[in-house]
């Protein structure tokens, strides 16, 4: 079956019995997960306990070896055109920004809309130049790369995920790699996005970020889901020791 059944059609992401492993190391454990349309959830947990695997497998980055994902209905790794579905509803912004350098910020931008959606260039730059603007950095659209901070890096890859006009974006750490005072203009592009409706999977260690915007906590550690709760009950009285553990040390 491709597609979710009416009862589960409100998820944009739903995820059932999913393992993954690297030789004997098994990364995701048994892992259920659902995600409404509309949701943010962050994902937290110390380094190595699966996160960015769990978001990198949503959109076939990684290759998943039992259970099944399913996004906007479609099923995860079945064949090559589901995953060119998938793929197409699905943005993706990573720690590092993977820009293109000799291309110019419009450029960038505009690549995936002229070379896998086909549009004419006067088209795709129009909804370039409407996403750029959407994370203010419309007025740096001829830069290079090179030419930008970090921060300013980070918010053109958003754009450039957000003008393939996605359903679900997967944020793997956008912070981790930028200067400290560079990771509130990127946050605050992240809280606008969900403001505004977006259904959001984010990796991040950012907790101030998490308690102000996320629907959801999902707690991970040694591959597998801790604890899901509400940001005020996680922060406040987290169920699990493993739970409190984490947060003492991140908190204090």
């Amino acid at each position: 079956m491709n597609t979710i059944s009416p009862a589960a059609s409100n998820h944009a992401v739903a995820i059932q019995g999913l393992n993954k492993w690297y030789g004997s190391y098994h990364a995701l454990r048994d892992i259920d997960l659902n995600v409404a349309q509309g949701e943010t959830v962050v994902v937290c947990g110390p380094s190595g306990s699966g996160k960015s695997t769990l978001i990198r497998c949503i959109n076939g980055l990684e290759h998943h070896h039992s259970g099944t994902i399913l996004a906007n209905g479609i099923r995860v790794g079945q064949d090559a055109r589901s995953m060119r579905e998938v793929r197409k509803n699905t943005g993706m912004v990573f720690q590092h920004f993977n820009l293109f350098p000799h291309m110019t910020v419009l450029q960038n931008c505009m690549l995936a809309l002229v070379r896998v959606r086909r549009q004419s260039r006067a088209d795709a730059e129009q909804v370039a130049r409407t996403f750029l603007a959407r994370v203010r950095m419309d007025e740096h659209a001829h830069k290079y790369p090179s030419q930008l901070s970090g921060g300013q890096q980070q918010r053109v890859a958003i754009a450039r995920s957000l003008c393939i006009r996605p359903s679900v974006m997967l944020f793997d750490e956008p912070t981790s790699a930028l200067d400290p005072e560079m990771i509130k203009e990127v946050l605050d592009v992240m809280k606008s996005l969900s403001n505004d409706g977006m259904t959001m999977i984010c990796v991040t260690h950012e907790m101030g970020f998490a308690r102000e915007v996320a629907d959801r906590v999902v707690f991970m550690d040694a591959g597998a889901i801790v604890e899901e709760n509400t940001p005020a009950a996680f922060f406040t009285a987290p169920r699990h020791e493993r739970s409190r553990q984490f947060l003492a040390q991140l908190l204090h």
